[in-house]
């Protein structure tokens, strides 16, 4: 069957989104076309809000710019927050979740998604650069503790022992989140108590 233009468009573009296929994207399409054109605008308009959105250049965390200057998300410019207390995560998800426990009151860094094999990707290792510099100049080159918050998983305490190796001279103490995360499991799916714990448990 040959679908309408506009539809192939939207399964060609949706079906490259995270969790979502060509075969969820098609659904998508015909769900969002019989919510009626109200429910169409207000989708259009939050898809062109996100264009107004910037990446932050010290945690790469995103935020909305309140002028053209704004180069840091409202996080990293906050100066209560501990900036000599670093917890790198994978995904902004993550980053969300910890925040939410309210135990955490340090800067973030997003490193990007892990691969599996163990091997820093070319943006991994840009942004890494970018977090050794930011502890050089910032910190006098030198963090308190830097907490390595990937996913319990093989990969993640993979991925987490070259993170401590290529940063051990860089922190004071590296540390790791609790085991309050079951093995296997991953921040951004955990319950606030079950993270909140593996904060308080970090070693």
């Amino acid at each position: 069957m040959n679908l309408p233009d506009p539809i192939k468009n939207f399964i060609h573009h949706f079906s490259k989104l995270p969790s979502i296929g060509p075969r969820q994207a098609t659904r998508l399409a015909f769900h969002v076309i019989g919510s009626g054109k109200d429910e169409i605008d207000g989708i259009i308009k939050s898809l062109e809000g996100l264009e107004g959105m910037s990446i932050c250049e010290k945690c790469f965390f995103v935020f909305l710019p309140q002028d053209k200057d704004d180069k840091l998300c409202e996080i990293c410019r906050d100066k209560k927050r501990n900036s000599k207390l670093i917890a790198i995560v994978e995904k902004e998800t993550d980053l969300i979740s910890i925040e939410k426990t309210n135990k955490f009151n340090g800067n973030y860094f997003i490193i990007g998604s892990l691969q599996k094999n163990g091997v820093l990707g070319s943006e991994q290792k840009r942004r890494l650069e970018k977090l050794k510099a930011v502890i050089e100049k910032e910190l006098g080159g030198q963090a308190d503790e830097i907490v390595i918050a990937t996913n319990p998983t093989t990969y993640g305490d993979f991925n987490a022992a070259i993170l401590g190796k290529e940063l051990k001279d860089l922190a004071k103490k590296i540390t790791r989140l609790g085991r309050g995360i079951p093995t296997g499991g991953e921040i951004e799916f955990a319950d606030e108590d079950t993270l909140g714990q593996a904060l308080e448990r970090r070693n």
